[in-house]
C-alpha cells in the first residue's frame, strides 16, 4: 500500500484544491493562503515526500511525486481537483496534469516552465550541509552554520522553518536532505512526458524573477495549449509569499471562473 502524503485540510467546500510547495518547503508556508482559499474549495495543504511531515524516500522523482498525490486523491475519494503547484510543486502537478488529465479541473503553475534549469541551490546545498547538529543545542544555533554559504536572510529564516526537535532532544531538518542533494540535478531538470494537458491552465510569473520568460511561452503551449500566463507585480521567485494580495486575486479569478 503506497504511503500517504502528511497534508493540513482547511474547509469543507465541495470543491477541493491541492496546493504543492516548492523544494526545501514544507505545507505551512502556505497556511496563510490557505485560509483564504478555504472560502471557496476544500483546501489540502501537502508536504511532498521527503520535505515536511511526510515520508522519505530515495525516489525523488517527478513522477513518483505526482504518483503520491494520485494516491492522496485515492487515500481521501477525491475523484477531481484542481492543482497550485509553486516551483519543484509546479514540476510535479505538471507531471500530474500530463499523465493523469482525468484527475484535474484546473492547474495553477506558480513561477516554473516546463523545462531544464541549470543548477542553482549549489550555496543552498553547501549551507545546509555545513550544519553540525551535534553542536546545536537551540533552533538560534542552526543560522550561523549557513551565513558563510546562504547570504540573504530571508532564505536562512525560510529554511530553518524545516529545523525541528528529534525525541532526543537533538535538532535535524525535516526534509532528507541527503536525498534531495544527491539527486538535484534531476529535481531542476525538465522529465515531463511528451503529452499535452488541453484545459485550463494559468501560469503565474514573479515580475521579478526569470524562471519563466517570454521565450518560454512556445514551450509552455506545447504541453498546456490553454495556458494563461499572468505577471504578479512586485515579486520576485516566491510569488505567493512577496504578493500575496494579487497572488490570491488572479488565482480566484481563475479557479472560479
Amino acid at each position: 500500500m503506497a504511503e500517504i502524503l502528511f497534508s493540513k485540510i482547511i474547509g469543507d467546500k465541495p470543491q477541493h484544491l491541492i496546493i504543492v510547495h516548492g523544494l526545501f518547503g514544507q505545507l505551512d508556508n502556505w497556511n496563510t493562503l490557505g485560509k483564504k482559499f478555504a472560502n471557496n474549495f476544500t483546501t489540502h495543504l501537502v508536504d511532498l515526500r521527503n520535505h515536511g511531515r511526510s515520508f522519505h524516500d530515495d525516489d525523488t522523482s517527478h513522477a513518483a511525486m505526482a504518483d503520491d498525490l494520485v494516491a492522496y486523491l485515492a487515500s481521501y475519494d477525491i475523484e477531481k481537483a484542481s492543482f497550485i503547484g509553486h516551483s519543484l510543486g509546479g514540476k510535479v502537478v505538471m507531471d500530474l496534469a500530463l499523465r493523469k488529465p482525468e484527475l484535474v479541473h484546473k492547474l495553477i503553475v506558480a513561477d516554473m516552465a516546463p523545462k531544464s534549469y541549470p543548477p542553482h541551490h549549489q550555496d543552498i546545498i553547501a549551507g545546509l550541509k555545513n550544519v553540525d547538529f551535534s553542536k546545536v543545542k537551540t533552533r538560534s544555533d542552526v543560522e550561523p552554520f549557513m551565513q558563510e554559504y546562504i547570504k540573504d536572510k530571508g532564505v536562512r529564516q525560510f529554511l530553518l522553518k524545516n529545523v525541528y526537535r528529534v525525541e532526543d532532544g537533538k535538532y535535524a531538518f525535516r526534509f532528507n536532505l541527503k536525498a534531495l542533494s544527491e539527486t538535484y540535478d534531476d529535481l531542476v531538470s525538465n522529465k515531463l512526458p511528451n503529452a499535452q494537458f488541453n484545459k485550463p491552465t494559468l501560469f503565474l510569473k514573479g515580475q521579478n524573477s526569470d524562471y519563466i520568460t517570454m521565450q518560454d511561452r512556445p514551450v509552455i503551449e506545447t504541453y498546456f495549449p490553454q495556458a494563461q500566463i499572468e505577471i504578479i507585480p512586485n515579486a520576485g521567485h516566491w510569488v505567493h509569499a512577496e504578493n500575496p494580495k494579487a497572488f490570491l486575486e488572479k488565482s480566484l479569478d481563475f479557479l472560479l471562473k
